[in-house]
């Protein structure tokens, strides 16, 4: 009941992800769209579809997730933002960075959102806070994790992407995170006991 999903590229081998609509129903927002926001506490939390391959417009500005990522948080505006997506902006595994997904991560960053969660890349990574070009931001940039670790085989990667922080690969875990008023809390709960990654910080 309390699982609120996004898509990854495999729901997309049925056309148009319709046994993911199917199944998750009102939990995965409106049919055929794959993005949908919800509030949690004082965050607003804005669930994004980043197949953007699959979708009419893609993700480009001007898109329809983009105008609709934009009206959301400018009617959000105040509140700590936290988004999600299945492929993440930034990565130094092996399908790397996706650059599809510029134009959100840009709304997001001019709306000042701290948080950017993503799998995908099967390992864990947390980046410094960036900026939309892909360089570290500590004023205003959004931290984002990739958390690929949920039990599929972990991937090695050979060099670390710029504002690569803390990565591991090779430990299976997940990622516990405590939203409190105006901050937050991570801690990565590994199945390798001699791996631990964890902080906190202020939302934007």
């Amino acid at each position: 009941d309390r699982t609120r999903p996004v898509p990854g590229t495999s729901e997309y081998d049925t056309p148009g992800a319709k046994a993911y609509f199917d199944y998750w129903g009102d939990a995965a927002g409106e049919p055929g769209l794959g993005y949908y926001s919800y509030d949690l506490g004082s965050w607003h939390i804005a669930a994004l579809n980043s197949n953007c391959r699959d979708l009419p417009d893609g993700c480009r500005a001007g898109s329809a997730q983009a105008r609709w990522l934009e009206a959301d948080l400018a009617s959000n505006a105040g509140k700590c933002i936290l988004a999600y997506t299945f492929a993440p902006r930034f990565s130094s595994g092996q399908r790397g960075s996706d650059d599809r997904l510029a134009p959100l991560f840009r709304i997001l960053y001019n709306a000042r959102a701290s948080v950017l969660l993503s799998g995908h890349d099967q390992h864990y990574e947390r980046f410094q806070r960036m900026d939309p070009d892909g360089y570290a931001d500590e004023q205003r940039g959004i931290r984002q994790f990739v958390v690929g670790t949920g039990g599929d085989n972990l991937r090695e990667f050979s060099e670390p992407q710029s504002g690569s922080e803390v990565h591991a690969t090779d430990s299976y875990g997940v990622l516990r995170l405590t939203l409190e008023s105006d901050s937050y809390k991570w801690e990565f709960l590994a199945a390798n006991p001699e791996f631990r990654d964890s902080g906190r910080a202020q939302c934007r």
